[in-house]
Protein backbone atom coordinates (compact mmCIF):
# COMPACT_ATOMS: atom_id res chain seq x y z
CA UNK A 1 0.00 0.00 0.00
CA UNK A 2 1.51 3.34 -1.11
CA UNK A 3 0.33 6.78 0.59
CA UNK A 4 0.01 9.86 -1.93
CA UNK A 5 -0.40 13.71 -1.66
CA UNK A 6 -0.09 16.84 -3.70
CA UNK A 7 1.77 19.58 -1.58
CA UNK A 8 2.01 23.07 -3.22
CA UNK A 9 5.36 24.89 -2.66
CA UNK A 10 4.83 27.90 -1.13
CA UNK A 11 7.39 30.84 -0.26
CA UNK A 12 8.57 29.71 3.03
CA UNK A 13 9.48 26.74 1.33
CA UNK A 14 12.31 28.51 -0.44
CA UNK A 15 15.77 29.35 0.23
CA UNK A 16 17.54 32.51 -1.13
CA UNK A 17 17.94 30.84 -4.37
CA UNK A 18 14.47 30.51 -4.99
CA UNK A 19 14.49 26.60 -4.80
CA UNK A 20 12.87 24.31 -1.90
CA UNK A 21 15.02 24.51 1.18
CA UNK A 22 16.19 20.93 1.76
CA UNK A 23 14.15 21.04 5.42
CA UNK A 24 10.64 21.47 3.37
CA UNK A 25 11.43 18.33 1.66
CA UNK A 26 12.50 16.15 5.31
CA UNK A 27 8.82 17.71 6.73
CA UNK A 28 6.75 16.77 3.92
CA UNK A 29 7.98 13.45 4.10
CA UNK A 30 7.43 12.96 7.77
CA UNK A 31 3.34 14.12 6.90
CA UNK A 32 3.75 11.14 4.61
CA UNK A 33 4.80 8.70 7.23
CA UNK A 34 2.19 10.00 9.27
CA UNK A 35 -0.49 9.82 6.76
CA UNK A 36 0.34 6.61 6.03
CA UNK A 37 0.32 5.52 9.92
CA UNK A 38 -3.13 7.28 9.95
CA UNK A 39 -4.21 5.27 7.10
CA UNK A 40 -3.11 2.20 8.39
CA UNK A 41 -5.35 2.91 11.37
CA UNK A 42 -2.23 3.95 13.62
CA UNK A 43 -2.96 6.36 15.31
CA UNK A 44 -0.19 8.36 16.77
CA UNK A 45 -0.71 9.87 19.70
CA UNK A 46 -3.10 6.90 20.90
CA UNK A 47 -0.05 4.71 20.36
CA UNK A 48 1.92 6.94 22.88
CA UNK A 49 -0.56 6.29 25.57
CA UNK A 50 -0.01 2.84 24.75
CA UNK A 51 3.59 3.39 25.69
CA UNK A 52 4.72 2.98 21.89
CA UNK A 53 6.48 5.57 19.80
CA UNK A 54 8.37 4.90 16.09
CA UNK A 55 11.32 7.93 16.39
CA UNK A 56 13.20 7.92 12.65
CA UNK A 57 16.82 6.33 13.33
CA UNK A 58 18.55 6.55 10.28
CA UNK A 59 17.49 8.40 7.13
CA UNK A 60 19.06 8.41 3.79
CA UNK A 61 18.11 11.18 1.15
CA UNK A 62 18.90 11.82 -1.95
CA UNK A 63 18.36 14.88 -3.46
CA UNK A 64 17.92 14.94 -7.54
CA UNK A 65 16.59 17.83 -8.59
CA UNK A 66 14.76 20.85 -7.05
CA UNK A 67 11.50 22.05 -6.83
CA UNK A 68 10.53 25.50 -6.84
CA UNK A 69 8.61 28.64 -5.94
CA UNK A 70 4.27 27.23 -7.16
CA UNK A 71 5.14 23.65 -8.43
CA UNK A 72 3.06 21.23 -6.95
CA UNK A 73 4.67 18.08 -6.21
CA UNK A 74 3.79 14.42 -5.11
CA UNK A 75 5.13 13.12 -1.96
CA UNK A 76 4.67 9.10 -2.15
CA UNK A 77 5.34 6.79 1.45
CA UNK A 78 5.24 3.27 1.69
CA UNK A 79 6.81 0.40 4.19
CA UNK A 80 9.58 -0.81 1.91
CA UNK A 81 10.84 -3.74 4.90
CA UNK A 82 10.04 -4.77 8.03
CA UNK A 83 12.01 -6.63 10.59
CA UNK A 84 11.41 -7.69 14.19
CA UNK A 85 12.55 -5.00 15.33
CA UNK A 86 13.03 -2.08 12.49
CA UNK A 87 10.68 -0.25 9.95
CA UNK A 88 11.77 0.84 6.51
CA UNK A 89 9.62 3.69 5.00
CA UNK A 90 10.46 4.08 1.53
CA UNK A 91 9.98 7.65 -0.08
CA UNK A 92 9.77 9.55 -3.32
CA UNK A 93 9.01 13.38 -4.39
CA UNK A 94 8.54 14.29 -7.71
CA UNK A 95 6.96 16.73 -9.92
CA UNK A 96 3.39 16.76 -10.20
CA UNK A 97 3.24 17.99 -13.68
CA UNK A 98 6.35 17.15 -15.52
CA UNK A 99 7.56 13.66 -13.43
CA UNK A 100 10.57 15.06 -12.70
CA UNK A 101 12.14 13.40 -9.41
CA UNK A 102 13.04 15.69 -6.98
CA UNK A 103 14.24 12.82 -4.06
CA UNK A 104 14.41 9.58 -2.89
CA UNK A 105 14.40 8.48 0.44
CA UNK A 106 14.37 5.48 3.24
CA UNK A 107 13.99 6.27 6.55
CA UNK A 108 14.76 3.58 9.03
CA UNK A 109 12.20 3.63 12.61
CA UNK A 110 12.33 1.36 15.39
CA UNK A 111 9.52 1.17 18.04
CA UNK A 112 10.24 2.38 21.58
CA UNK A 113 8.33 2.87 24.98
CA UNK A 114 7.53 6.41 25.93
CA UNK A 115 10.78 5.85 28.46
CA UNK A 116 13.38 5.32 24.52
CA UNK A 117 13.89 2.07 25.23
CA UNK A 118 13.83 0.56 22.90
CA UNK A 119 11.11 -3.10 21.96
CA UNK A 120 12.99 -5.79 21.21
CA UNK A 121 10.37 -7.44 19.09
CA UNK A 122 7.85 -5.36 17.42
CA UNK A 123 4.39 -4.48 19.58
CA UNK A 124 1.89 -6.69 17.45
CA UNK A 125 -0.09 -3.66 16.67
CA UNK A 126 2.76 -2.16 15.00
CA UNK A 127 3.82 -5.73 13.14
CA UNK A 128 0.34 -6.37 11.90
CA UNK A 129 -0.67 -2.67 10.20
CA UNK A 130 2.85 -2.72 8.42
CA UNK A 131 2.93 -6.47 7.21
CA UNK A 132 -0.09 -6.05 5.75
CA UNK A 133 1.01 -2.95 3.73
CA UNK A 134 4.59 -4.08 2.93
CA UNK A 135 5.13 -3.42 -0.61
CA UNK A 136 8.81 -3.41 -2.68
CA UNK A 137 9.16 -0.13 -4.81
Amino acid sequence: MKHEFTQRVYYADTDAYGVVWHGAYLRWMEQGRVELCDKLGLDLIELKKNDIAIPVTNMNVRYKSSAKLDDRVVVETWIKELTPIRITFGQRIRNAQTGALHITAEFETVAVNNEGRLYREMPDVLKQAFKESLCQD
